[in-house]
């Protein structure tokens, strides 16, 4: 049996090969589609997107036409003196300022998004508390990322995508969020490709692109039940305790 520390080092070094052969290329950038994924380390959804969906645009054809970002803030909140809490918890701010140093200190696709993938396959299978093992997994140095994250300057990325997902419009309303060419996909985020071929403007359309399952954008279905992660779906048990044992002291006048 193949253990799924294998089967994540194997996916994750054949993003690698993917990246190494599209940086031959160099497609026109005029035509290509803008592809936004506001998202939250630790929301399920979120992780299962990234890990089972998102890989669908790296294949030969649709790479060269897509124009990525990666956005891990999500459903966090901004307190006061710049301070901020994630709805996961304080993990889910861990990974979240990991994963913003990733894209800053490499900000080629082919350098950060194998490392997100790796990170967020142990998020999907339950295992997020060794996300320090991509490092070994992918050969990289793990010190610019750990002066990132500890130091200021991980929470200063962290601040910036917070204004860059502030500032959306409409306003995301759960994560994944995702926006094709600055429209939102709402609930139908999981058929990202099919807007993103209807996007593409270029004369050379990927072949990909004329399977019968993309040439129709399909209509949007009422939005699946814990498909997402809603900004005030989430609780944790003991805010609820603490809400309800705060009330009743001040109903006995404690």
């Amino acid at each position: 049996m193949v253990s799924s520390s294998t089967t994540t080092t194997t996916l994750s070094l054949s993003l690698l090969c993917y990246f190494s052969f599209f940086a031959l290329f160099s497609p026109s950038q005029s035509h290509k589609v803008s592809l936004e994924l506001y998202y939250e380390s630790l929301c399920p959804y979120s992780a299962n997107f990234i890990v089972n969906y998102l890989p669908k645009i790296f294949s030969d054809d649709l790479l060269p036409i897509v124009d990525l970002t990666l956005v891990p803030w999500g459903n966090a909140k901004l307190r006061g003196n710049n301070n901020f809490t994630c709805q996961h918890g304080p993990d889910e701010c861990l990974l979240n300022t990991v994963e913003a140093c990733a894209i800053n200190i490499w900000p080629e696709l082919n350098q950060n998004f194998p490392f997100i993938y790796c990170v967020e396959t142990l998020v999907y299978e339950h295992k997020h508390k060794e996300w320090e093992s991509c490092f070994s997994k992918l050969g990289l140095d793990p010190k610019p990322i750990d002066q990132c994250y500890n130091g200021e300057y991980g929470k200063e990325l962290e601040l910036q995508y917070a204004a860059e997902t502030n500032a959306l419009q409409p306003p995301h309303k759960y994560v994944p969020w995702v926006v094709v060419d600055g429209e939102p996909l709402y609930e139908d985020y999981e058929n990202f490709l099919s807007y993103v071929c209807n996007a593409y403007k270029g004369t050379d359309t990927p072949q990909s692109c004329t399977k019968a399952y993309l040439n129709t954008v399909p209509k949007r279905e009422a939005m699946r039940e814990h498909s997402v992660c809603g900004m005030d779906r989430l609780i944790p048990k003991w805010e609820k305790v603490r809400s309800t044992i705060t009330s009743w002291m001040q109903k006995m006048n404690f």
